[in-house]
This record gives C-alpha cells, sequence and structure tokens, in this order.
C-alpha cells in the first residue's frame, strides 16, 4: 500500500495545498469526498471563522480531511485548541519551527504533516516527530523558501536525507507530474495551484478567470526581504519592482504591502492593486473544473503516463 494513503487513509495519494483566500470547507470536502485529502487554510481564518469551516466540512464529508496552519500567524493558540476541540485528525504545519506545536497535537491524537523548502529543515522537522514532510520547490505559488531549489531537485535530496513519508509540492498539476515526482521518490503529491481554479474553491472569480490567463513567465519569486512570494506579474507587482530599482528599504516594501493585499486580490477580486499568488504551473491550467473532475483527470492522466514509460525501449 502507498505510504500516503495508509497514513491519511484516503484512496488516492493527492493533497489540497491549504491556500490561503481558496481553501474553505466547500474545497477540501470536495477533494475529500473524491479521494484525495482535502485542507482547510487556516492562514486567511480568523479563529471562529476556521471552527465554522471545519464544522462545515464535517457534515460535507465523512472522509479524512485536515486543516493547514502556518504557524507565524495570529491567535495560533486559539487555532490549535480549535483545532484539538473540533476533533480535527489531520494537520499541515508551515511557515515556522516543527517542535513548536507538533508534540501538542501528537499528544491530541492528530498526524502532523510539516511543510519544508529544503533538506535541511526535513531533518529538522523529521527529528521533531512529525509524521510526513511536504517538500516543497521554488515553483509553487505563495509563500516559499528562499534557497529557490526546484521540485525536480528538491524531493531526491530530501528523500536522501529522511526516513518518514515524502510528499513532493511546486509545479504539480497534472498525473504526469505527480508520475515525476513518485519516480523521483514522492510518496504523494500536494497540489495547490490547479485547486485554486476549481469549481469549489473559495477564491473570486476574477482570480480563477486570470489563473488560466497566465502563461509561461508570468509569475515571479518576489518580496524576499520580507517572507518570499510568488505573484502574477499584475500592477502591485511592478510597483514593488519599481521600489526595488530605487534600491527600497525594507521599511518602504512593508509600507507599499500594507495589510490584506493577498485577501484584496484573490478573495476580493482585485486583479489590480491585490497581491495574486499562484504557481509557475498555471500555464498549464486552462479550465476552471470541479475538484472531484481534477482528481479523476490526474489519476487518469497518471495512469496513462505509467504506461508510456513502462513501454520506453532503450
Amino acid at each position: 500500500m502507498n505510504k500516503i494513503t495508509e497514513l491519511f487513509k484516503i484512496k488516492y495519494p493527492i493533497i489540497q495545498g491549504g491556500m490561503i483566500w481558496n481553501s474553505g470547507n466547500k474545497l477540501a470536502s470536495a477533494v475529500s469526498n473524491a479521494g484525495g485529502l482535502g485542507l482547510i487554510g487556516a492562514g486567511s481564518m480568523y479563529p471562529e471563522v476556521l471552527r465554522e469551516h471545519i464544522q462545515k466540512c464535517k457534515k460535507a464529508t465523512s472522509k479524512p480531511f485536515g486543516v493547514n496552519v502556518p504557524m507565524l500567524y495570529p491567535n495560533i493558540e486559539e487555532i490549535m485548541k480549535i483545532i484539538v476541540d473540533e476533533g480535527v485528525k489531520i494537520v499541515f504545519t508551515s511557515a515556522g519551527n516543527p517542535k513548536t506545536w507538533t508534540s501538542y497535537l501528537k499528544e491530541n491524537g492528530i498526524t502532523v504533516v510539516h511543510v519544508v523548502s529544503s533538506s535541511v529543515f526535513a531533518l529538522k522537522a523529521q527529528d521533531a516527530g512529525v509524521d510526513a514532510v511536504v517538500a516543497e520547490g521554488f515553483e509553487a505559488g505563495g509563500h516559499n523558501g528562499r534557497e529557490e531549489t526546484t521540485t525536480f531537485t528538491l524531493i531526491p535530496m530530501v528523500k536522501e536525507k529522511i526516513t518518514i513519508p515524502l510528499i513532493a509540492a511546486g509545479g504539480i498539476a497534472t498525473g504526469r507530474g505527480m508520475l515525476a515526482a513518485m519516480a523521483l521518490g514522492a510518496d504523494g503529491v500536494q497540489v495547490g495551484s490547479r485547486f485554486a481554479a476549481s469549481v469549489e474553491s473559495s477564491s473570486h472569480e476574477n482570480f480563477k478567470k486570470t489563473i488560466i490567463n497566465v502563461k509561461e513567465g508570468d509569475t515571479q519569486l518576489t518580496l524576499k526581504e520580507l517572507a518570499p512570494v510568488r505573484l502574477i506579474k499584475n500592477k502591485f507587482y511592478q510597483d514593488v519592482q519599481h521600489l526595488y530599482e530605487k534600491c527600497a528599504t525594507k521599511e518602504e516594501l512593508i509600507g507599499l504591502l500594507g495589510r490584506a493585499r493577498a485577501k484584496r486580490g484573490m478573495f476580493e477580486g482585485d486583479l489590480i492593486e491585490g497581491e495574486l499568488e499562484i504557481g509557475q504551473i498555471a500555464g498549464l491550467i486552462h479550465e476552471i473544473k470541479p475538484a472531484g473532475d481534477i482528481i479523476q483527470e490526474m489519476i487518469a492522466d497518471f495512469e496513462t503516463a505509467r504506461k508510456e514509460v513502462m513501454n520506453f525501449d532503450f
């Protein structure tokens, strides 16, 4: 049996990324009902909003689902208490030290996965006692590691260092990408951008339509002085670049970013002044589809690609 399907008790080793402003209960439950693992993205939710999404998700699916928690966000103690109180069984942590909350979560019977961007951090996560790691490459949307290590390079490097299950993320939106990641040593994949452009995603329709029009080279990793993030090159992105040209200070960058810039772009649909986070793989996403259809297409594509590879002759 596959290590990831066994760990989470799911049908397919496909995890939906817990993306801010995209990953509400509708998307998480749809992915879980289709055989993957849906994640609610707590990073864009006040504690009581998170509780509401968890409760709605429990009503919408009898299958396993989890919550993604960026640990640098405020209200972390309250968020973790709600997760335990509501009986959530799977938590993905990111943007922080895995030692901080892993023991607490595991003591409450929760399976813990930590997101990393390097083999060094993967080892630290393993030492902290997590059950699996997500190794996320430079291609991914949203916040990234500063190392700029691509998924194709990162996965075998992490695989060489750890013994716990490994989930690949960054630049994966098709079954062929899934097969490639697993050939490199991953036990499963985490998919973000493809599910951002799903019917059930909680993001604004303007953002979803923008995703399917993204072309190769339309995204860039920026704002490394604050927290590296991959953005679509809209007006806000260009404003950031103009500040860089003037040798902007960290304080000036913070001033331009302001508050709720990601909410403005992805959730409220401001395509000009908003922050639009998406991965490089968006260039391969051409249609907004139901999450269940996305999973079935990935599995069919995976099987087709696997048969093709088996028929290679050297």
